[in-house]
Formats: structure tokens, sequence, C-alpha cells
């Protein structure tokens, strides 16, 4: 049997893994019910699992609720060394190319674009022009996104001095945001405990005041305004310290950007360029915040108190998209088509979690556990026509009826 099990990609509304209309529901599972939970702390996080945690074994021969009796379940702890051992066995026989070297030349090619892109913008003409606003948008995202997704988890290198230092240039010179809020909200909270209520449910990405178009298609362009925003405000949480090296970095990163604009590119007005700064900085906008909600929203959500243990909490939780180049440069494997890889994974690099993909999902299919996947304009669709219940209204809780 060959290591990746070519499940097809099939249009919501099709079984995936026995679930339906794009939202997975693990067999045996109950209807869902509206419920509170109580928050607990954050937890801490593994180098090759985050948020990782053990559990009871699970039972076997479990009867589901229509009198089935369901398949004999492996311990939890179990599942997960398991795959980790496939993992680990991948990533030791890998070189520093494919484990480094990859994603850092993709990083590097980025900034080697930069003149180019700067240069075209003296263009009278629109097309020369047209291409220096793609490129200058296209790096952008690359810093900012996968610079900064990788850097969060200490993905780039395996030094600690160094993944201190790159995280600090891509997260709050290149993203103005603060590396200890950036590194809090999204490997402690959204890994440690994802699609948990009040917690990593992805609850922060949703705006209930506007309705779907403005949110799915004009609030995007928003994003490079509201970052600084929401990161200055987060400001009071951090050290000063801390606080005084993020508004540096954050004033250093525009500035840049804005003098180079005007001294290189040529723009005549602060207005013109701020302008520029603000198409660059939104051109893939709209793919990143779609991006974000989803690989998340929609799929089952849980209770801190009930949650479904890690292998399964990620297997249920979390999509991986189709390959897409421009994505895939800009955003990164782990963010698009290795989302469940990355979940599983997360210290890994992008071109590692490609690497690993087919162990995975093979894994993952013959324990029976879900592996969700579906196309971008499948779940457009259906976030455009389930927004009030996905976006707006408060997610249901799952029930995991014969796992726990």
């Amino acid at each position: 049997m060959p290591l990746e099990d070519g499940c097809p990609v099939r249009p919501r509304g099709q079984q995936v893994n026995g679930e339906v209309s794009g939202i997975p529901r693990l067999r045996g599972m109950g209807d869902p019910s509206l419920r509170g939970t109580t928050a607990p702390g954050a937890s801490r996080t593994d180098v090759m699992a985050e948020g990782c945690e053990p559990g009871p074994a699970l039972g076997d021969g479990v009867v589901t609720p229509g009198g089935a009796p369901r398949r004999a379940w492996q311990p939890e702890e179990a599942l997960m060394t398991e795959l980790s051992e496939l993992v680990q066995n991948v990533v030791k026989s890998s070189s520093w190319w494919e484990r480094h070297g990859v994603d850092i030349s993709i990083l590097a090619c980025s900034f080697l674009l930069l003149p180019a892109g700067f240069l075209c913008l003296r263009s009278a003409q629109a097309i020369p022009f047209l291409a220096g606003v793609l490129i200058l948008g296209v790096v952008h995202h690359t810093l900012t996104v996968k610079g900064s997704h990788l850097a969060s988890h200490n993905a780039l290198t395996e030094s600690k001095s160094w993944s201190k230092v790159w995280a600090i240039f891509f997260i709050e010179l290149c993203s103005a945001f603060t590396v200890e809020q950036a590194t809090y909200n999204h490997v402690k909270i959204h890994h440690g405990y994802t699609n948990i209520i009040g917690l990593g449910d992805s609850s922060t990405w949703k705006l209930p005041f506007l309705n779907r178009y403005i949110y799915m298609f004009i609030a995007p362009l928003a994003v490079p305004v509201l970052t600084p925003l929401v990161a200055l405000n987060l400001l009071r949480n951090v050290e000063w310290k801390a606080a005084l090296r993020t508004l540096c970095c954050m004033f250093l990163g525009f500035y840049c950007h804005y003098w180079l604009l005007l001294h290189v590119s040529g723009f005549q007005s602060p207005w013109s360029a701020l302008l520029c700064m603000l198409v660059t900085r939104s051109l893939l906008a709209h793919p990143y915040i779609h991006v974000n909600i989803f690989q998340h929203i929609g799929l089952p959500m849980f209770a801190a108190d009930r949650k479904p243990k890690r292998i399964h909490l990620m297997s249920l939780g979390v999509l991986n998209l189709p390959r897409n180049p421009l994505l895939d440069w800009s955003f990164g494997h782990s963010l698009i088509s290795c989302h469940v890889e990355h979940h599983l994974f997360p210290s890994l690099s992008d071109n590692m979690c490609l690497k690993i993909k087919p162990i995975v999902s093979q894994y993952l299919k013959q324990k029976k556990l879900p592996y969700n996947e579906d196309t971008y304009s499948s779940r457009l669709w259906l976030f455009l026509q389930r927004y009030e219940e996905l976006m707006v209204h408060a997610p249901p809780i799952t029930e995991l009826v014969g796992i726990q």
C-alpha cells in the first residue's frame, strides 16, 4: 500500500471519511448542544507536539447509540506515540536543506525581490507598475505570514538564540505585532486548545456585527490597519521592555517601507506612498482571512472539560486545503495543504510538513480517524451559505460517543 492513500477532495455535500457537507462528525457522535465552559490556563508546549497531554485508554468494543459495535480502539497515547515515531524517523533521515534550507531559501528569495518591486513602481507605465505592486504584495505576505508563522514555532533554525532573533524580525519588524502575545495566542492557546470553546476556537476571527459579504470581501482590506492597532492594545499585557522593543520595531518597519517608496520608487506625496503601502499590504488579505477561518470554524468544537485527546482533537478539528502555488509560497504548506500535519507536529518547517503528509494521511486513514480535506471554493460557498450559524452564533459543542 502506498504511503499516500490518494483520498480525493470531494465537493461539499459528499462524504469524506464518513463526514457530510464539509462539517466532519466522528462516527457515533451525538447531536451537538449549546453549552458554556470554563477556560483553563494555558498549557505548556512541547517540541514535537504542543499541548500534548496523556489520557486514559480508549475503551474496546464500545457500542454506539444505534447498537452497532465499534472497532476496538488503541490507547490514545499509543496512537500518538506510534505516529510520532514514524515522523521522527523521517525527520532524522532528512538533511538540513529539507528541514530548514528550503523555507529559508524562499524567505531569502523574497528579500532579493524587494529591489525589483520598488524599482518597478518608478515606472509610469501600467504593466511595470502593477508588477511592482504584485511583487511587493507577495513579498510582504511571505515575510509576515510564512516568516512570522515559522518563527513563532521556532521552525526556522534549531538555535534558540537565532530563533528569538528571527521571531523579533519577522513578527515585530515585518508584521508589526509583539512576539510575546503572538506566541502566546497562537502557539499556546490556538495549538494547545484547538477548537476548544472559549480558548482555541478561532473566535478572534469573528466579527458578528458585520454581514457575510462585508466580512468575506471588504473587511480584509482593513487588515494592514487593524493589525498594528490590535498589537498596540495588547502591549498592555507585556513588560515595558518588551513593549518598548515592539514599538521601536513597528516604527522601524513602517518607516523603512514608507522611506523606500518615497526615495526609491519616486512617490511625490506622502498620501500616495501610504496608499501604496495599504494596497500592497492588503494584496493577499482576503485569502489570509479565509484560510484562518476555513480550516477550523465549521468543524467540531469541544468543551474544555470534555475534549478528546490530542490525536483525535487534531484530526477532527483541523482541515487541509488543496495546494496552491501562490499561497504555498506566501503562506507556507503548513497553513494550506498540510495544516493537519502542522497541528500534530507544529515545530516542523513547511517543507517537512509537506514531506510527512503522506505518512500522516495514511496513518490516520488506517486508524479510521478523520483526515479532513476540502477545496477553497467549497469552503467559501459553505461560509457564504451558513455565515450566521458559523460566524455569528455561538458554535455548538460536539459530543463524542464511544470514544471517551
